[in-house]
């Protein structure tokens, strides 16, 4: 087996063909299977395409929350509340919110508050809630009570308790 390693026709010819047919093997077999990889990447970036510009279409406001969760922008609930009220078409007589202070425990703040939402129907509330809880990722619901009103259909009276974590 030795011998085979000092023959001189094994580095003048099998070597070099070897070495030839790796452009060839390239050239058939991978560049094709690259271009097809290719060709599916496209497509898929082309389909997320459209359905982020439909998401768009349907909710421009998610750009205006695209820095929600940023630490420099300060979260404040009578900002927050008001602009989700009116998103989800609430007026301003038909919610209440109070916020209790900033509090410190185990290292993290937190900031609790309490809504109050009246004469609303059960879509406008889950509307309401996971617009947003959605739009602030640190923002937590820690209770929800719904109360119908008596002799109205679809009609409730919501409290809510959130918890926002800085």
């Amino acid at each position: 087996m030795l011998s085979v390693y000092k023959n001189p026709v094994l580095y003048y010819l099998v070597v070099p063909i070897l070495l030839g047919l790796w452009p060839l093997l390239a050239w058939s077999v991978y560049l094709p299977e690259a271009q097809r990889r290719w060709d599916q990447e496209k497509d898929e970036f082309k389909k997320a395409q459209a359905i982020m510009l439909e998401i768009l279409e349907l909710d421009p406001d998610r750009l205006d929350y695209a820095d929600s969760n940023n630490p420099d922008r300060e979260f404040d609930y009578a900002i927050v509340v008001d602009r989700v009220a009116s998103q989800c078409g609430i007026p301003p007589t038909d919610y209440k919110f109070s916020s209790g202070p900033i509090i410190k425990s185990a290292g993290q703040e937190s900031q609790s508050a309490k809504v109050n939402l009246k004469g609303i129907d059960v879509t406008t509330f889950a509307r309401f809630s996971s617009t947003i809880q959605l739009r602030w990722g640190n923002l937590q619901c820690t209770r929800v009570k719904l109360t119908k009103k008596k002799g109205l259909s679809d009609v409730w009276d919501a409290d809510i308790d959130f918890k926002y974590y800085y």
